[in-house]
């Protein structure tokens, strides 16, 4: 459900296609949510025979026609019921923390592997992220929109940085 609201949320931005629905998962939302392209497309369908988007056929000269995805009234409706639903709590999966917690079974030089293979990752996405921020200052943000955008990416900056700042500490006090 989570996923047809955030595509629903992309769709009132502008009409897309479900190509351009993964590029801006890829680009803008994927520090708090990620889809592959076949999720999307399925989310699309259903949405579709749901009533809450509908599909145009744009036709194109040099390429295969375009299959755009419009919000709908009933769409719009469903997000905002789910946006004024009150705040979400995720129950938060972590694999990684399923690892950690067994680790004690492995000899130590494998658990300082896994927790620096963890460390590298989690700075690469960290630098993602800031790189991704260059050049956006949440409090000159022009609308209400662009700022929560940008809050967004704030978050999971701070998240990756707590997460190092984890990993650091438990690196530094295993016994």
């Amino acid at each position: 459900m989570v996923l047809a609201r955030l595509i629903l949320g992309l769709l009132c931005l502008a009409p897309m296609t479900g190509y351009e629905l993964k590029k801006h998962f890829d680009s803008s939302i994927n520090h708090f949510w990620n889809a592959d392209k076949a999720q999307i497309y399925r989310t699309l369908a259903q949405l579709v025979d749901k009533g809450y988007a509908t599909v145009t056929t744009v036709a194109q000269s040099n390429y295969p026609d375009r299959q755009e995805h419009h919000i709908t009234d009933a769409g719009r409706q469903a997000l905002v019921g789910w946006l004024s639903d009150g705040a979400a709590q995720g129950t938060e999966r972590d694999p990684f923390m399923g690892q950690v917690f067994f680790a004690a079974e492995l000899p130590r030089e494998d658990i300082d592997q896994l927790l620096s293979e963890r460390r590298v990752k989690t700075q690469a996405v960290l630098d993602d992220y800031l790189s991704q921020r260059e050049g956006i200052d949440m409090r000159a943000a022009a609308d209400r929109r662009s700022f929560l955008m940008a809050a967004t990416l704030d978050h999971a900056i701070r998240q990756q940085a707590a997460e190092l700042e984890w990993l650091d500490a438990v690196m530094e006090h295993l016994p």
